[in-house]
């Protein structure tokens, strides 16, 4: 049966059908070969409803609502503002600040494709203004925006903990470390490029200037202190902060930048609702899919296959990080999430390893999948967004592939790079 479904969904994707038409095609046929008819389709509706039952996932569509205000304000071009005035005239200072930025607007939406979208718009045509290369540029914004899935509110964490039954709490705080990580490696190398291609830097601000835009950049920083300052000082539930996120998003641009109308309200809350859909159509279908692919055994089989039994904790993660990218390389993050982390769910018990360890790697390696050719989502949003070609997209990448990849390693090897701020919030 596991080579039928497999190659139902392979056809179906070759054909160019959404990830999920495979997904419903492939549990329809799963429930029909293991319990011969339509008797027990009760027991999939079930099951896809459970899927979205959690609690938990209502967070999703706040923070996406509070990512699209923001888009569409003032806050990430204030953002943008306030790196730029004290990195800005540094070698390679632009690419740092653009990098910079990616990481404070993933404090803020959580999303990667987000922030190509709202860093990447003002701040490519200033790079190639500067003198960047397009491949250099288009490269940096597509990783870069991988640090929102670590900085805390990460969609993918949450999908995680809530697949995996892991505290989103301790999920969002053990992302700061990698993430910040990812940024200091991200500048070192913009550094180097800058460097060897005798990239111009840019006039040095004044004192006043700074001040100046750090008072405009005051209110959007408000953001990361009610997402982690709430959760970890106890006034909210992760679900809370995303609802409080998009009140404050709300009264910024309405009132404070009075940047967004009614009419923009609207048009913002059809778009949240259109991308929710598509999520939670995802999620319900995924976990039908993933409990009939566990009810015939097929995790067992590929596993006891490769003899993952027998490896150690870092065999696990090894494993567990491949399994992850290239699947990120091909099919849209979530997917892959709710398909693969059931199937090494029981593995990861079994060797001892810490749940939120493996969902900060697990979601390391979603982001670099999601941002590596052939087909990483972040890629093509990157080709809507500033209408190049592929080729000009994924030219660039491989230097800061190699380093996510060298990160990952790295957390493989030194969990605490992730665990020491988790280990300090709470602990017991």
């Amino acid at each position: 049966m596991s080579i039928t479904i497999f190659s139902i969904m392979v056809v179906l994707l070759l054909l160019g059908f959404p990830m999920m038409i495979p997904l419903i095609v492939a549990a329809f046929v799963g429930f029909f070969t293991l319990f011969g008819g339509m008797g027990q389709m009760e027991t999939m509706v079930q099951q896809m409803m459970a899927g979205i039952r959690p609690a938990s996932l209502i967070a999703v569509p706040m923070f996406i609502l509070a990512a699209d205000i923001m888009t569409r304000g003032q806050s990430a071009g204030r953002l943008i503002d306030m790196v730029m005035a004290f990195v800005g005239h540094m070698r390679g200072g632009l690419a740092v600040s653009t990098a910079a930025a990616c990481t404070m607007f993933g404090a803020v939406s959580g999303s990667t494709q987000a922030t190509v979208v709202a860093i990447g718009s003002p701040l490519r045509p200033r790079m190639l203004k500067a003198g960047y290369k397009d491949s250099f540029i288009l490269a940096l914004i597509v990783n870069s925006s991988d640090i929102a899935f670590l900085i805390p509110p990460s969609i993918g964490m949450i999908i995680y903990g809530v697949v995996s039954n892991t505290s989103i709490s301790e999920l969002f705080i053990a992302g700061v470390g990698p993430g910040l990580l990812i940024l200091v490696l991200f500048s070192i190398y913009s550094w180097i490029y800058a460097v060897r291609h005798k990239v111009p830097t840019e006039e040095r601000a004044t004192w006043s200037e700074r001040m100046t835009t750090t008072r405009r950049a005051l209110w959007p920083l408000g953001f990361p202190a009610i997402i982690i300052g709430g959760i970890y000082g106890g006034i909210f539930s992760p679900t809370e902060a995303a609802a409080a996120c998009v009140l404050y998003a709300l009264f910024l641009e309405m009132v404070v930048f009075r940047e967004l109308d009614f009419r923009g309200l609207y048009d913002t809350a059809k778009s949240t609702g259109l991308i929710t859909a598509v999520v939670f159509i995802l999620v319900a279908v995924g976990n039908a899919f993933s409990w009939v692919i566990s009810f015939a055994q097929i995790p067992q089989e590929i596993l006891s296959g490769i003899g993952i039994d027998e490896m150690g904790q870092i065999g696990v993660l090894v494993v567990i990080s491949i399994a992850f990218f290239i699947g990120c390389m091909f099919v849209d993050p979530i997917v892959v999430i709710l398909v693969l982390v059931p199937i090494f769910a029981p593995v990861v018990d079994s060797v001892g390893l810490d749940p939120v360890l493996v969902g900060v790697i697990i979601t390391l390696q979603v982001a670099i999948g999601s941002a590596t050719p052939p087909f990483g989502c972040d890629i093509f949003t990157a080709i809507a967004v500033f209408k190049r070609p592929y080729m000009d997209v994924v030219r660039g990448t491989p230097p800061f592939i190699l380093i996510l990849l060298c990160i990952s390693a790295a957390l493989i090897f030194f969990p605490q790079i992730a665990l020491f701020l988790r280990d300090m919030a709470f602990a017991k």
